[in-house]
């Protein structure tokens, strides 16, 4: 049987038309900051490539400042601000804020002061939404942008962080969104490219990669892709109710991601969770991508209430346009399976 990726929230498969778009950036000779017509050329690709985005993301009048990823933007966005922010933030946003915002059992978060903090669209291992308040200086949006009807411009923040790969899009590209008039600092200084906010000779290939995966993302937005991938998760989390009364699904009673499931099976430890479907020829995590590799307990778990047994349970499934209703009725019965020699074992 083929194997099946349901690591969504981690990447995504590369999108076809992000594919055909950076082979055709990769004729191209020219530095985008070069006056001839060569140079002319590529700076044109990233033109067409920041206005893909920015109205993929209804982000029209806005700033899109290119990183390397949401990493940087997060860094270019938060550092040296003094912000506030919660535990359940990606560690990407948590290394630049005071972590002192509170978090309910529900998962979400009370801001007291937007004008001084920074909260996640979307939470990208229990796909929980949060309800923005106006004037917050910064969104991290990389989970949410593509899979849910946002518009940058209606959000109430003054930058969002996203990011290509979570959209179909190149791995090591992502942009900052910043309201036009918002002072951003450049941390990366030199030749004073991204409008003197971000220097370096511009990836005209994963820009290019990024706009079109941008365009493909809005369309299958659009066109209800995400609404039936709803449709799939629903499926799944009913057949692990129906057979598994011990595994809790975090987040089901709240508004979350189309494609996400987070679910813990307290005294099952997520890494082997993840192990064993792994070899049943199953892609899922036990948490975020960027910790999933480290054996401890989910912080975003902790931060709700969960203890750290329970936290460290759990695992994420996240499906994507392609996930079809017979690789999620596969997955259950696999898993399944396997919870019932776990049970059987802890008996």
């Amino acid at each position: 049987m083929p194997r099946v990726f349901l690591d969504h929230n981690a990447t995504m498969p590369l999108v076809d038309e992000a594919r055909a778009a950076m082979v055709a950036a990769m004729d191209l000779v020219g530095n985008p900051s070069s006056v001839h017509a060569e140079g002319r050329a590529a700076k044109a690709v990233i033109e067409r490539a920041r206005a893909q985005v920015a109205t993929a993301f209804g982000a029209d009048g806005a700033d899109v400042i290119f990183t390397s990823g949401a990493t940087e933007a997060a860094a270019l966005a938060c550092a040296g601000r003094g912000l506030h922010g919660a535990s359940v933030e990606h560690d990407a946003v948590r290394a630049w804020v005071h972590e002192d915002l509170p978090v309910d059992t529900q998962g979400h978060v009370s801001v007291s002061d937007p004008a001084v903090s920074v909260l996640q669209l979307a939470n990208s291992e229990t796909g929980i939404v949060q309800a923005l308040p106006d004037g917050l200086v910064a969104t991290d949006a990389t989970q949410a942008f593509g899979k849910m009807p946002i518009a940058f411009n209606w959000l109430g923040a003054e930058m969002a962080l996203i990011s290509a790969h979570k959209i179909g899009g190149p791995k090591g590209i992502g942009a900052l969104v910043v309201k036009r008039g918002t002072e951003v600092a450049a941390r990366i200084k030199g030749g004073g490219q991204e409008m003197g906010r971000r220097s370096g000779t511009e990836n005209v290939i994963g820009i290019a990669g990024f706009g079109a995966a941008a365009e493909a993302a809005a369309r299958m937005l659009a066109d209800g892709v995400w609404a039936q991938v709803a449709e799939f998760r629903n499926i799944l989390e009913s057949c692990i109710e129906a057979s598994a009364n011990k595994t809790i699904l975090v987040g089901k009673d709240t508004r979350r991601l189309p494609n996400t499931v987070c679910m813990i099976t307290p005294g099952w430890k997520g890494e082997t969770q993840v192990m064993q479907m792994d070899l049943a020829g199953f892609a899922i995590s036990a948490g975020s991508a960027c910790s999933s590799g480290k054996v401890k307990a989910s912080q975003v778990l902790t931060a709700m209430g969960f203890d750290d047994v329970a936290a460290a349970s759990a695992i994420r499934v996240s499906l994507g346009p392609a996930t079809s209703k017979e690789d999620v009725l596969r997955f259950a019965q696999a898993w399944l399976d396997k919870e019932k020699k776990h049970r059987a074992r802890a008996a």
